[in-house]
């Protein structure tokens, strides 16, 4: 089991070097089905590997000149704040069981889980539908583009994860980005918000098992560099589809194996 959640770990890099996205919607559920990691913990861990990749990869987009530094923080800075109000202030208040219903208990790792299969759904839905034209021709709207930021880093303080599939339509329909641009914006964006959220984490005291942490980044990044090299050679774009479908029947898995076993 541990050697297929290592080479699960690869893919999570794969996907971000392929087809720009979606490889963080899989590290939550590796973290916990696999390497049976606690939800809660789970959420930070996600925030270093994912942060990590996306720095590489927004490194990469940047040799190509794809990165928008302005639209970048015009969305990042809000993103934070609602990123360290969640992870400091509410995700720690949250008790451990929720509610009881007869003899049915709800707790706060089920509440993670089921969100975060919602999230699997919803982009697994997105990578699926074909791609909406690119606005062009359009001052960038920062003020939109700002309260987006504000609502996804909600979405990355909760979960843990980069949410690129709801940054990339944000920059192309507020920030008027062309895709390519798009992509290695949101990819900064994810950088920055993951890191700032896990160093949050590291400063309200989260253990962190490194040893841990570091070996499954490292397979990440390895995917990474093996999508990028793919991606001179395959057409992620024809790729995207058939991720969603896989994200999709995972998420409704997850939904199954919370509610019902």
């Amino acid at each position: 089991m541990e050697y297929i959640a290592y080479f699960a770990s690869i893919i999570i890099g794969i996907s971000l070097g392929l087809i720009g996205g979606g490889g963080s919607i899989l590290t939550i559920p590796i973290l916990v089905y696999l390497f049976k990691v606690n939800p809660d913990q789970a959420t930070s861990y996600s925030l270093f590997i994912v942060g990590l990749t996306a720095l590489f990869g927004s490194y990469s987009h940047y040799k190509m000149g794809n990165l928008k530094l302005k639209s970048a923080l015009y969305f990042a800075i809000p993103s934070v704040i609602s990123i360290l109000i969640i992870r400091e202030v509410i995700f720690p208040q949250i008790a451990a069981t929720l509610f009881s219903v007869a003899s049915y208990t709800v707790s706060k790792d089920f509440l993670i889980m089921i969100v975060f299969s919602v999230l699997m759904i919803t982009a697994a839905v997105s990578m699926i539908r074909k791609n909406q034209p690119e606005i062009k021709g359009c001052e960038t709207n920062y003020l939109q583009l700002s309260l987006i930021g504000f609502l996804v880093g909600i979405v990355t303080g909760f979960l843990g994860a980069g949410g690129g599939f709801l940054i990339i339509p944000a920059l192309l329909f507020f920030a008027k980005l062309p895709m390519k641009q798009a992509v290695g914006t949101s990819l900064l964006i994810i950088t920055i918000n993951s890191s700032l959220g896990f160093a949050g984490d590291l400063y309200i005291g989260t253990p962190i098992n490194y040893p841990f942490l570091l070996s499954v980044s490292a397979m990440a990044l390895l995917g990474m560099v093996l999508g990028s090299q793919l991606s001179k050679k395959i057409d992620g774009a024809k790729l995207k589809p058939l991720f969603g479908w896989f994200v999709l029947v995972m998420g409704f898995y997850i939904i199954a194996k919370e509610v019902l076993f």
